[in-house]
């Protein structure tokens, strides 16, 4: 986390956290989510705005974590901004000799890897879990064929429960509507 961040969270504790506006998607994309389009449905089916500014992203995975229920953020100062995830809080990127590093840059070691039943490849590494890129399956299947990886199959509904995540912050925190009859 950025110093300037931790400054800003001592000098004002009290700030209220930000749900829907900021979405991660299965490609490591950012998207800022404008009250239209979170009224336009969740996302990522209303996705938003593609973040291209790279010093604004730079700022973003920096100072992205997680809290103790598995809601992931980015701590923009004093205020959590909670992100809506497509599919994982990481999405890995494979590079030269199979190393695997996340959006953010970050370098991670593999422990294992799962395939679902759409046949995406996850991998659960030191930092967690995560999404193939789709641009690196070709090297994702290098790495199978070779026996570096053995995937076991799991359903992607079940993901988020067994490792421990939040898709969908602002979701979460709505209220259950009951029927009255």
């Amino acid at each position: 986390m950025d110093d300037i961040v931790r400054q800003a969270i001592a000098k004002w504790p009290n700030v209220p956290h930000c749900y829907g506006w900021l979405g991660l998607d299965a490609r490591g994309n950012w998207y800022m989510r404008d009250d239209r389009t979170q009224a336009a449905g969740p996302f990522p089916q209303s996705k938003g705005s593609l973040l291209k500014h790279e010093k604004l992203i730079a700022f973003i995975q920096r100072n992205y974590g997680s809290d103790a229920q598995g809601q992931w953020f980015f701590q923009n100062g004093p205020q959590r901004v909670y992100v809506e995830l497509e599919a994982t809080p990481w999405v890995w990127r494979l590079g030269a000799g199979f190393h695997v590093s996340a959006h953010t840059g970050q370098a991670a070691r593999v422990r294992r890897s799962i395939v679902d039943e759409q046949g995406r490849l996850y991998l659960e590494t030191d930092l967690g879990v995560g999404v193939v890129h789709t641009q690196d399956m070709g090297e994702a299947s290098d790495a199978i064929e070779q026996g570096l990886w053995t995937p076991e199959e799991m359903l992607a509904a079940e993901l988020p429960r067994r490792f421990g995540y939040v898709c969908s912050p602002a979701a979460s925190r709505q209220p259950a509507t009951t029927s009255r009859t």
